[in-house]
């Protein structure tokens, strides 16, 4: 799932327009968009890369609207698609003495092919298991980021408590409205 939650984390920090009611400025210039992309992954990531980056997470996005729309067949579209981009081919890799991790690209990818190639694999798993209905993007108005919801029951429809108070508060004062109406 951590491949998944990475997905996630990268269309809300790349291709969201709107976030917890308002407008997401877009990185206005290369230096801005390698630093968001490097917050995600946590690595040096160059302006290139960071490029990259953006269009991986635009089509990232695409797989969340078309399974929040109720389209599997077009998010795995999109995922074979990146599934082929990527090369993705599973393998275990020594990371340390004793210490074996899974990783869905080959030895020689680049970051953004290596990226590319564990996100999809980690989508297309969702997307085959009963744990694709815990994809989603954001119920509330004005607000287009994307989760992975991890909770017990599988019912979040936010992508967070704010964007889910903020319905919630709405709801209430049309209630009250109306009631004095």
């Amino acid at each position: 799932m951590a491949r998944v939650e990475t997905a996630a984390a990268l269309v809300n920090a790349l291709a969201t327009s709107y976030a917890g009611g308002r407008a997401v400025d877009p990185p206005t210039d290369r230096n801005e968009l390698r630093e968001r992309a490097e917050r995600v992954l946590d690595t040096d990531v160059s302006p290139k890369e960071a490029e990259d980056l953006r269009r991986l997470a635009k089509r990232l996005r695409g797989v969340f609207a078309a399974l929040d729309d109720g389209r599997p067949d077009d998010a795995a579209e999109v995922l074979n698609h990146l599934l082929a981009d990527s090369g993705a081919r599973p393998h275990l890799q020594r990371n340390a003495p004793g210490q074996w991790h899974l990783h869905f690209h080959g030895p020689d990818a680049g970051l953004v092919q290596g990226w590319t190639a564990g996100c999809a694999t980690g989508l297309a798993y969702v997307l085959g298991s009963a744990s694709v209905a815990r994809l989603g993007i954001c119920a509330a108005p004005a607000c287009e980021r994307v989760f992975l919801d991890t909770s017990r029951n599988g019912s979040r429809r936010f992508c967070s408590t704010p964007c889910q108070h903020r319905v919630k508060a709405a709801a209430y004062r049309a209630r009250q409205r109306a009631a004095q109406s």
